[in-house]
């Protein structure tokens, strides 16, 4: 992608869960735009390899060590920005997940479940579960932010959250992720009201479905065919297909750049081929 966003270049963006695949595209096509990015992660490697692909792509990186349901760590990562960059103005939250402890096995309620010890169900989900999933989607989220907000104050720097499908509408099966995902799109509005008067724009972005290396064993069967999940995703999905990590990227662009998007604030924007729009009929 050619460099078109020029207010963009020079600036510098922190990207938390950027060595995954979603936010690690996202890192990398800002980087082509002449940001400078931070790529925080956890585990540090991943984070490595997304640095150095912007640097070997003419950019300039880091890569961070940085555990965003730990306060300490976060602050270490941000000396380490601020040593690097000297300022911060994009803070993508990134960083994100589940756990099989806040998972049902099955979509609805079956009696033969409760006493199936191979099959989880509602009343098999855990509190520690729960916490792991909050903790990473919803605390990782309000963390990162509570930390860098006050360098974004002063560069009238923005923020964009991850949030997704589960958060207007919950998806069978993830309880605790779809519940954390909604507590984002609450919590994005609450900042960009909270801190409108200071230029800061909150904003989050709603991947549809998309195939990553995290979720691909519940996608697709080990033969590469789609699970019947994905079938049912895809029968509900009016463009029928899965997203691909490059169809983020304009929506991303957008919010990013203040002379595109200067007065949006406090939205969560979905991409997912339609799926919100469709009621099944």
């Amino acid at each position: 992608m050619l460099e078109k966003h020029r207010a963009l270049k020079g600036k510098v963006a922190v990207v938390t869960g950027g060595g995954g695949v979603l936010c690690g595209n996202m890192a990398r096509v800002l980087g082509r735009q002449g940001m400078k990015i931070a790529v925080l992660n956890y585990p540090k490697e991943p984070g490595d390899i997304v640095a150095d692909e912007i640097k070997k792509a003419g950019g300039e990186s880091i890569s961070v060590f940085c555990d965003v349901t730990h306060r300490e760590a976060v602050e270490a990562a941000k000396k380490e920005v601020l040593q690097a960059f000297g300022q911060v103005d994009l803070l993508i939250n990134g960083a994100g997940g589940n756990h099989p402890e806040g998972s049902t096995m099955n979509e609805t309620y079956r009696k033969e479940d409760v006493t199936d010890d191979a099959v989880r169900s509602f009343f098999d989900l855990t509190t520690e579960g729960f916490d792991f999933v909050f903790r990473l989607n919803l605390m990782g989220t309000l963390i990162p932010s509570q930390v860098f907000t006050d360098e974004l104050i002063k560069t009238e720097g923005s923020i964009i959250n991850m949030s997704s499908m589960s958060a207007p509408s919950p998806m069978t099966k993830v309880p605790a992720y779809s519940a954390a995902k909604a507590g984002i799109d609450n919590f994005t509005q609450w900042m960009a009201v909270h801190f409108g008067e200071t230029g800061i724009r909150v904003n989050a972005i709603a991947p549809g479905f998309f195939l990553t290396e995290q979720n691909r064993t519940l996608l697709t069967n080990e033969d590469g065919s789609f699970t019947k999940r994905t079938e049912k995703i895809l029968s509900q999905t009016p463009m029928k297909r899965l997203g691909e990590v490059d169809d983020l990227l304009g929506t991303l662009l957008w919010l990013a750049d203040k002379n595109y998007s200067g007065f949006v604030t406090g939205i969560s924007v979905p991409v997912d081929g339609g799926f919100m729009a469709y009621s099944g009929v």
